[in-house]
């Protein structure tokens, strides 16, 4: 391959990483083309994006960010993946997609998550993280939970005895003012 080849290769890779934090790099060696195109469809749908790159080239291309650390110590064939709506729903999409049987050629190699470099165990941990979205309901759930336990306190039998209360604090009031 030219230099000029090269570098083209390396700008474009470059301009796709751009603001990516966290990838993982899959090995996609066995898969014949049908089985290839099916898996990259499959993870479009997700919104991953997977690349099969030359390993000098990406080790070049994420000199300097945070992407480096995936290329250190990798070798042989590789494929990388990136994109979804966070890093768990990608490790999840990667994950549930290396176990299916039609994709049997597919194993994980490793990745990075924000410069911290992953090994391919680390993708199945991942992946059990709960995602942003149950993240969100777990917080919310935590936030409201206080508030809803005290309303249906008061509403219950708690409600009960704060209505007696009230009850006698006015009718000490009437007394007061009689």
């Amino acid at each position: 391959m030219s230099k000029i080849v090269k570098q083209a290769l390396m700008e474009d890779l470059r301009r796709r990483l751009e603001g990516v934090d966290a990838l993982f790099v899959v090995d996609v060696i066995g898969l014949d083309a049908n089985a290839t195109s099916a898996l990259r469809k499959e993870l479009r749908e997700s919104d991953v994006s997977l690349m099969v790159v030359n390993n000098r080239l990406a080790r070049r291309a994420t000199e300097g960010t945070v992407l480096a650390p995936a290329f250190e110590s990798l070798s042989g064939s590789a494929a990388i993946a990136w994109g979804s709506e966070d890093v768990v729903s990608l490790a999840k999409t990667l994950a549930k997609a290396v176990q299916k049987p039609e994709y049997d050629g597919v194993s994980a190699k490793g990745g990075v998550l924000d410069g911290s470099p992953l090994s391919a165990g680390d993708l199945k941990a991942v992946s059990k993280w709960p995602s942003r979205l149950e993240q969100l309901s777990l917080l919310s759930g935590q936030l409201v939970g206080p508030g809803a336990k005290l309303s249906a306190q008061l509403l219950g039998p708690g409600g009960a005895l704060c209505s007696q209360i009230k009850q006698v604090a006015e009718a000490e009031a009437e007394g007061a003012a009689a």
